[in-house]
């Protein structure tokens, strides 16, 4: 797949997941097969208003410069914008684009810039942000078009099916966002009415495909390779996103991979897992200091323990860890209980 002139050999991303997608989780996922990350997003007004500040920098005055950095090691990777307006959407393209700015805190701009027409928070479609904008086709381009040439760089978009059932409109929305400029679309298959509930409907991703010229990916309910193959197949997209079955599964990016050259994929054993989970605790704490990031943890270390015989009581012990050290002793304990034999020996599947 490429866009433009990003190539990414065989279309394996991972989804921007809002409080999730950090630089630590984007490692981890890169590690074991993601071939294209996206950032959490980031406020292109809040990004703006951020250069407006006379003062000198510090953290609390460039909170969202540092959710935009890029390192060289992360190419290729997308930072996704959100907002409504276009002067300030292609502003911060343009920031992005020349890494020159208050806060920055990368090495390289990003690959690509995507735009978030999918989130269905409350308070980011209150401002008619996010899956608001597939209500307003016509912002929607507008945006697309004023970043695409306000930047070289590409200009992606996340977009979902559509608002609710009875406004399922993505085929027609994608076809003019190409015109508008965008250089890839990513399609979620739910609504935004549904949230995260219910299944996705992948018939939409097939008929976004049949509607554009430029490479489209599939998102929703990718939980195994199995069901990205099925995607691929079902949909004819160019690749597949995913989210939420990368929470505490990097994995799942080495057993696609495994999948598609048709080769045998091993899951990793208990031991493994607590492993790799330490070590992205570990990573966290790096990045983020002791207290955000062990705070930041539990909900990734809950996520690991997911299918781990004793996981229940092991979770709840490690909600209330306060320190890397406290997250340690909670999985230290866990292994013991399960015996040195188990852990070295019994795999877990994503």
């Amino acid at each position: 797949m490429k866009i433009q002139n990003v190539e990414i050999e065989n279309g394996i991303c991972l989804a921007p997941l809002a409080g999730v997608s950090d630089r630590t989780f984007r490692r981890m996922a890169r590690r074991y097969g993601a071939e294209y990350t996206v950032s959490e997003m980031v406020s292109a007004k809040a990004l703006c208003y951020e250069q407006l500040c006379k003062r000198p920098v510090t953290e609390e005055r460039t909170r969202t410069a540092p959710l935009a950095a890029v390192l060289r090691e992360e190419l290729p990777m997308a930072v996704q914008l959100f907002g409504a307006e276009p002067e300030f959407m292609a502003r911060a393209a343009q920031l992005l684009e020349s890494g020159d700015y208050r806060g920055a805190c990368g090495e390289v701009p990003p690959s690509v810039i995507d735009v978030n027409m999918g989130c269905p928070m409350a308070k980011i479609v209150g401002n008619g942000e996010g899956s608001a904008l597939m209500k307003d086709p016509v912002r929607a381009a507008a945006i697309v078009r004023a970043m695409a040439e306000a930047v070289k760089i590409p200009v992606t978009v996340k977009i979902r099916a559509g608002w609710d059932d009875a406004h399922i409109n993505a085929p027609e929305l994608a076809k003019r966002l190409e015109d508008a400029g965008a250089a890839m679309i990513c399609v979620h298959g739910r609504t935004r009415e549904q949230m995260y509930a219910g299944r996705a409907d992948w018939e939409i991703i097939r008929r976004v495909k049949e509607a554009v010229q430029i490479p489209v990916v599939g998102n929703g309910d990718v939980f195994s390779a199995a069901d990205a193959l099925r995607m691929l197949a079902q949909t004819g997209c160019d690749g597949v996103m995913v989210a939420r079955g990368a929470q505490g599964n990097p994995w799942i990016f080495a057993e696609i991979l495994s999948a598609l050259r048709g080769v045998p994929y091993t899951p990793p054993t208990v031991r493994e897992r607590f492993s790799v989970a330490l070590e992205h605790a570990e990573g966290l704490v790096a990045e983020k200091g002791e207290r955000v990031g062990a705070a930041e943890s539990r909900k990734h270390m809950a996520w690991y323990l997911h299918g781990v015989r004793g996981a229940a009581a092991a979770r709840n012990a490690m909600m209330q860890a306060g320190t890397l050290e406290e997250i340690r002793a909670v999985f230290g304990r866990l292994e013991s209980e399960i015996g040195d034999g188990g852990a070295d020996e019994a795999p877990i599947s994503g």
